[in-house]
């Protein structure tokens, strides 16, 4: 009796899939639309010029950030530069040759010789030798956070204390109080993958969330935490408190993306952030509305770190997330049964 229940429910739910999962698909961006990391209207041109050589449409942009105090954006696109510089760098050395003092170009230098030290076998050993370069870059434009975010993970690599973290995270959030990418470092900083714990990550990020405004990304912050806890690893054990947390934070974020147009790039990644921990947690039709909001804005985090091909993974939640939504959706509603007078009616 209990094969044949199973069975019934197996074959419940395949039909339930195969009913609702195209309706489902409304809103959903078609698969070869979906483009990971895509750059925006601003950064794209600077993007193509630095494959041709060029780097003045790139100083152009950072230029502009700096002097209108775009501090979130200047991050955004100096991490998308340098992320090509990596492989890249012909454009970078003539620009440093042209104006070997630009605060721009030595904001590119610097961030793109943390990244290789990162890579490098001797981190800790060439983050410390690439100090100076932040320095530098710090001073060339007193105002700019970013470089002070670039000191926060130096800090991190070399193993810097929590006195000497503390001093860094100051003159951070002096020049800009909620500037995401400095929060993000320090957060971080205190995970328990590094110098803290899940509990101090969640302390600082529901402190950071509760002091910010409603439609800063700094929202995000409690959901970054979740994030580290969930891929944690399975050693790890989550405490009824800890999964509230994780929780309350995906319903924090969630508000925050409201506050944003569907298909908006600018909080492409914390929603991608947000379907992630949505679809661990279960709750599928809140994960697929993240994916119908998301457009066709993947974005390499999270994905990146659970999955080689980010993409990929990107898609397959999508659509496990519908499947989800489409096998729980009752087969006829009473709308249906009150219209049919079919003989299986």
């Amino acid at each position: 009796m209990v094969c044949t229940m199973s069975f019934l429910r197996a074959l419940l739910r395949t039909a339930r899939m195969i009913r609702h999962s195209p309706q489902l698909s409304t809103g959903l961006s078609a698969d070869d639309a979906v483009l990971l990391d895509a750059p925006d209207e601003r950064l794209s041109p600077a993007l193509v010029a630095a494959a041709l050589g060029e780097y003045e449409p790139a100083a152009k942009l950072l230029a502009t950030t700096r002097e209108a105090a775009e501090w979130e954006n200047r991050d955004r696109y100096l991490s998308r530069l340098v992320s090509f510089a990596r492989n890249r760098d012909g454009w970078l050395n003539d620009w440093l040759a042209t104006a070997p003092h630009d605060p721009d170009a030595l904001l590119v230098k610097a961030e793109l010789a943390v990244r290789r030290a990162w890579e490098s076998p001797a981190r800790a050993e060439r983050l410390r030798d690439v100090g100076p370069l932040i320095t530098a870059a710090a001073e060339s434009d007193p105002r700019d956070p970013v470089p002070w975010r670039l000191a926060l993970d130096h800090a991190r690599g070399t193993h810097a204390s929590h006195t000497t973290f503390e001093a860094l995270w100051e003159q951070a959030i002096r020049r800009s109080s909620h500037h995401y990418g400095c929060h993000v470092a320090a957060l971080q900083y205190l995970s328990a993958a590094w110098y803290g714990s899940h509990r101090e990550c969640f302390d600082f990020a529901e402190r950071a969330a509760e002091d910010s405004l409603p439609s800063s990304l700094v929202q995000a912050l409690p959901v970054r935490a979740a994030f580290a806890l969930l891929i944690a690893g399975p050693d790890v054990k989550t405490t009824s408190v800890l999964e509230e947390r994780i929780d309350t934070a995906a319903d924090l974020a969630i508000t925050l993306s409201a506050a944003f147009e569907p298909g908006d790039p600018w909080p492409a990644e914390v929603r991608n952030l947000l379907a992630y921990v949505l679809v661990v947690r279960g709750r599928w039709d809140e994960a697929l509305e993240q994916f119908r909001l998301i457009g066709p804005h993947a974005a390499s985090f999270p994905w990146s770190l659970v999955s080689d091909d980010p993409l990929g993974q990107f898609l397959d939640a999508r659509d496990g997330a519908r499947l989800q939504v489409a096998s729980a959706t009752p087969l006829w509603n009473r709308a249906d049964h009150s219209r049919s007078h079919g003989h299986y009616a």
